[in-house]
């Protein structure tokens, strides 16, 4: 099923783990001008640092291990995400993994863009796509949903 975004409002989650929070902010700082035209949506620690560093308008939800990428999931299965910037830490393990890996798992599901690293997001916020119309498709789960049991 493909449906038009409009790119004016296009509504991003932010989420870094702590080794690498410093680098989301400053990556946030160069890309300020782009991010203040979204709407911006990060876990707990991660929106703190965005608001006071950054300057950025930002709508917290509660820290990661305490649910806030699975409240990012639940956003972006809502359909009310547009792109994902989640710097990760591959070098150290991480207590509440599966939350993570469901979390990317669901924008693969729902086809939403994921960066996961700084490098990835630079692609994706200088892409001509950032604020120009798109037409995206999203997956059509009417026949999971109504298969009988």
């Amino acid at each position: 099923m493909k449906f038009k975004l409009d790119m004016s409002t296009k509504t991003v989650a932010l989420i870094a783990h702590d080794n690498r929070k410093r680098e989301l902010v400053e990556w946030a700082e160069l890309n300020k001008a782009s991010m203040q035209k979204c709407k911006v949506f990060a876990t707990g620690t991660t929106g703190k640092l965005l608001k006071s560093d950054v300057g950025l308008e930002v709508t917290s939800l509660q820290s990661g291990p305490l649910g806030g990428d699975q409240q990012i999931g639940a956003l972006i299965a809502e359909g009310r995400i547009d792109m994902l910037i989640f710097f990760w830490d591959p070098l150290e393990p991480l207590p509440h993994d599966q939350d993570i890996k469901a979390l990317l798992r669901l924008a693969v599901v729902w086809n939403i863009p994921v960066a996961c690293n700084r490098a990835t997001a630079d692609f994706l916020f200088a892409s001509p796509l950032l604020f120009s119309d798109y037409e995206r498709t999203r997956p059509d789960f009417t026949a999971y949903q109504n298969r009988k049991l």
